[in-house]
């Protein structure tokens, strides 16, 4: 029983570091989609995964599956290693693999997206509300 406890909480620790560096590296991912005609389609669905993932990282959204996070991770960790199948520095080609990942990844996780960008809204809407009653 305590060996599945620590295997939880290795995966929960490895987790909690993959998202410190990916929140850390958001600059580099948007650098990366800029200078990227294979990525910048994935533009919004990304900057609302990195929204998520920020949320979820301060505990202010937990209900998204492990599986999501940890396909967008995947994903994301891709897209940002300098080592890829076809490295990024050839011309024309070199953020194909970046694309076909990230492609898959953020269609494993659309519906979650979804959801999350619901809440999002939600959230805003109810910051909104609240502004407005401050001012009055």
């Amino acid at each position: 029983m305590a060996n599945k406890a620590t295997n939880k909480q290795k995966k929960e620790d490895i987790l909690d570091a993959d998202l410190k560096y990916l929140i850390h590296e958001e600059d580099k991912l948007q650098e990366k989609i800029k200078d990227s005609s294979h990525l910048e389609r994935f533009a919004k669905d990304l900057m609302l995964f990195m929204s998520l993932l920020k949320d979820y990282y301060k505990g202010n959204y937990r209900k998204v599956p492990y599986k999501t996070i940890s396909a967008g991770v995947v994903g994301l960790l891709y897209t940002l290693n300098p080592i890829d199948i076809i490295p990024d520095f050839i011309p024309f080609i070199g953020h194909i693999d970046d694309a076909l990942v990230l492609g898959f990844c953020l269609k494993l996780i659309e519906k979650d997206l979804k959801k999350y960008q619901i809440w999002k809204n939600s959230q805003s809407a109810t910051t909104k509300k609240t502004n407005v009653k401050k001012q009055a």
